[in-house]
């Protein structure tokens, strides 16, 4: 499902107008951007947390060349999904 999948969705399950429901879905996603931005985890009862992690810096290696590099330290999204989810995929 892409985002306008999503979308569609949405305004299906709502009965909201398309161009309402695409304000809706990206009204959520930019928030939950925004919370992980600011460090903070967003956390969807029964669905799941979306969290901010540090990746450490460590050493690559050009696959071309096989010379070594530096990769620097990131932050990075995760997901951990919640119980409800879990259960609801087996």
């Amino acid at each position: 499902m892409n985002k306008n999948e999503l979308i569609e969705a949405v305004a299906e399950r709502t009965g909201l107008a398309k161009s309402d429901a695409a304000r809706a879905v990206e009204a959520v996603l930019g928030s939950v951007t925004e919370a992980l931005q600011r460090g903070d985890a967003v956390a969807l009862s029964g669905f799941g947390t979306f969290l901010s992690a540090v990746r450490a810096a460590r050493t690559g290696r050009n696959p071309r060349t096989g010379e070594t590099l530096a990769i620097s330290a990131s932050r990075v999204p995760k997901f951990k999904p919640g119980k409800s989810l879990k259960d609801a995929l087996k």
